[in-house]
């Protein structure tokens, strides 16, 4: 029968061998960083000189000196082949959910049928990868092939192990043969050294020493963990990542049991084997716990460097996968892969500083809350003007699904700044209220009436998009799936645009009354933006109310939150710091929203495969079965028993005729390309499916059910 594989996937499970207990041994993170060409390697293999120019350029934004390169390709070589590798590869994101990688070995053959490892700078500095392969948005056609890959030395190379070998991988940027780019890491780049320019030229104003600036990201990361034996037997999760089908238990979520609860042996063990591959490739993996949801985990990083933070992110996605799969275990990055309970999300903990300033940290001493107030506002205002940019970095089929609910914020993009900060916002905006202290007073910025603000000044509001949570803010919309690098390159754009705006008013200021201009300029500031600072309930009616009357966007789909990529003014602002042309802006526009219908006609097709070939069998079954029974006990004469099977049959029969009528307009819908009736009729068609789960006969049910995905593992 169709349950002997969900017995027999549960019995693999029950019966594995349980996970040993060893003796502890004194602990060692000698290996931290051995597979990354980092500093000490680089100080190893290279001449003095050479790389104290490469160290030059990634930590101090020095431009590369070109006549290194081969000095550096045969040292990282020479590194890479006394760590196993035999190949190299450029590694580079295109615009999908991924990475991409084409091999190419060391070898080079020389005269006499023999072969030396090589290695040029030519190969270190640039690649050729197909680029008409990748998504363009119509950048380039089929038979325009060439593409070009560009060595990202700020960004160390490292290596990928498998079973037999290993590989050097080189982090590079990605663009077509004329120079239009075709991957998220060259607009980081670009935005980055915008927000940078515009951070100095702030500081310049304030008359702060010169320092380099920074820009840090934490990205804490969620994920779902299921035994491989279940996720096999859903056609569903394999070929969309969710599961389009499945009751809700009597028990999921609801005991907030699972939240930090203590670790599965089995799971704590997946756990340090992926923290043991991360921090050999140099990513400062430092939390691990239980999520709300059951089966739900979360990893969090230290913060670090923002090109390399997003980097790091894409490895710790595929080394959780990768070492799921060694432990027998699927690990689902969707946004929503089980319906009813929480969603995974990718928090983004920005922050920016000059030197070893944090510029998001309110201090204690005047100069410093001068400057956090000007950076705070210029936040603000940014997030404020372009709150569509920062929506359409969080939005795709998966996030549809889980913002709005169970601790994802809204799709109203909002900012937090909790009770003591808008309190500050207040006397900026009154010139004239109590302070932060309740004493009375006027806030003078730059005079020491702003009271101290300890780390954790904020309480935090999960269901806040855009929250200030002590000296970074912490970007919640963003969905577990995705790429940190879009939603960084918005931010860092709209806030170097503020704080060149900003600076611009300072410059001009007489010197005797720069703190009168930095107080005038931020209250006009507050007082034209705060609209977009929300304390409260992201989740209530009452707030989607009030942000339509002041007017701040609600985009609620993914075609709905693409579409601020096409608007002008979004357009010209990306054009005027040199992140985006308005043909990459176009083009990415064009990509995500046929990324968005290819999934979504996806899903419709495999809900009615899935449906048609797996769940009407069974109902067939269960209503012919019924109707045997009706008919035996009819011919009989038994009266007993007899009215509950004529409920029963006839109630079998209508949940048959629901489900093909159902099926029947998803197939419509499908081949009419109808997306949003794709949409409705899938719900519709889970409506029926998952009543039929609840009803008939459970020896019968083909797809394994939440009950044992989400608490057998």
């Amino acid at each position: 029968m169709s349950n002997k594989n969900r017995i027999r996937a549960i019995n693999r499970i029950v019966e594995r061998p349980a996970d040993s207990v060893f003796e502890a041994k004194p602990a060692t993170i000698d290996y931290y960083g051995i597979d990354v060409f980092n500093e000490d390697s680089m100080r190893k293999y290279l001449a003095k000189d050479t790389a104290e120019k490469l160290l030059a350029t990634i930590n101090k934004g020095v431009t590369l000196d070109a006549s290194i390169a081969g000095d550096v390709a045969h040292a990282m070589k020479e590194w890479a082949v006394d760590r196993g590798a035999t190949h190299y590869t450029h590694w580079f994101q295109p615009l999908t959910y991924g990475t991409a990688e084409k091999h190419d070995s060391f070898v080079s053959p020389v005269s006499h049928g023999r072969a030396i490892m090589a290695f040029s700078g030519k190969n270190l500095v640039v690649g050729e990868p197909d680029a008409s392969s990748f998504p363009s948005g119509g950048i380039r056609s089929t038979f325009e092939a060439r593409g070009y890959t560009a060595w990202d030395p700020t960004s160390p190379a490292f290596i990928k192990r498998h079973a037999n070998g290993a590989t050097l991988c080189i982090p590079t940027a990605f663009c077509s043969y004329r120079g239009e780019v075709l991957d998220k890491k060259t607009p980081l780049l670009r935005s980055m050294q915008a927000l940078k320019e515009s951070i100095v030229r702030l500081m310049r104003c304030f008359g702060v020493p010169e320092e380099t600036p920074g820009i840090t990201l934490g990205a804490e990361q969620e994920y779902f963990l299921i035994d491989e034996a279940f996720y096999l037997q859903r056609p569903d999760l394999v070929q969309t990542g969710r599961t389009l089908f499945g009751a809700p238990p009597p028990k999921h979520q609801q005991l907030e049991d699972h939240y930090f609860g203590s670790i599965k042996p089995r799971i704590l063990k997946f756990m340090t084997e992926v923290e043991v591959d991360l921090w050999k490739l140099g990513i400062p993996a430092k939390t691990r716990h239980n999520e709300v949801a059951p089966a739900q985990f979360e990893i969090a990083p230290m913060f670090e460097d923002l090109n390399m933070a997003v980097d790091h992110n894409m490895l710790v996605m595929e080394t959780l996968r990768q070492v799921a799969e060694r432990n027998g275990l699927v690990c689902l990055m969707h946004e929503k892969p089980f319906a009813g309970v929480n969603g995974s999300g990718k928090h983004n903990n920005w922050s920016i500083s000059y030197g070893k300033r944090n510029l998001l940290d309110p201090g204690t001493d005047p100069e410093q809350n001068m400057i956090f107030l000007t950076v705070l506002s210029a936040i603000i205002r940014g997030v404020d003007l372009h709150a569509d940019l920062l929506r359409s970095t969080s939005c795709s089929i998966g996030n549809d699904l889980r913002l709005g609910s169970s601790e994802a914020p809204p799709s109203v993009i909002s900012i937090f700044l909790g009770d003591q900060l808008e309190g500050i916002i207040d006397q900026i905006v009154k010139e004239g209220a109590s302070n932060g202290s309740k004493k009375p007073g006027t806030l003078r910025v730059g005079v020491n009436t702003l009271p101290p603000l300890p780390l954790d000044a904020t309480d935090r509001n999960r269901t806040s998009p855009f929250a200030f949570t002590g000296n970074k803010f912490e970007f919640r919309a963003p969905g577990s799936s995705m790429s940190c690098a879009a939603p960084n390159t918005f931010l860092n754009t709209i806030v170097a645009d503020s704080l060149d705006f900003i600076s611009e008013k300072l410059e001009k200021a007489p010197e005797k009354d720069f703190q009168k201009t930095v107080q005038s300029t931020l209250r006009d500031i507050v007082v034209k933006h705060r609209r977009i600072i929300f304390n409260g309930n992201g989740y209530s009616d009452e707030w989607v109310a009030e942000a339509e009357k002041r007017g701040l966007p609600n985009l609620k789909t993914t075609p709905e939150a693409l579409k601020p990529l096409l608007d002008a003014d979004n357009q010209k602002l990306v054009a005027k710091y040199g992140v985006f042309s308005k043909v990459e802006m176009d083009s990415r526009y064009e990509v995500f929203l046929y990324d968005y219908h290819r999934r979504l006609r996806i899903e419709g097709e495999i809900a009615l495969e899935i449906a048609t070939s797996m769940v009407r069998p069974v109902a067939q079954n269960d209503f012919a079965r019924l109707s045997a029974a009706l008919a035996e006990a009819t011919s009989t004469g038994i009266k007993e028993g007899l009215s509950g099977l004529r409920v029963a049959t006839k109630s079998a029969g209508a949940r048959l005729d629901r489900l093909t009528e159902v099926c029947d307009k998803l197939k419509a819908a499908v081949a009419a390309e109808k997306y949003e009736d794709i949409i409705k009729d899938m719900e519709a068609l889970r409506a029926v499916v998952d009543e039929l789960e609840h009803e008939v006969d459970d020896q019968e049910w083909p797809l394994p059910k939440y009950r044992e995905m989400l608490f057998i593992y």
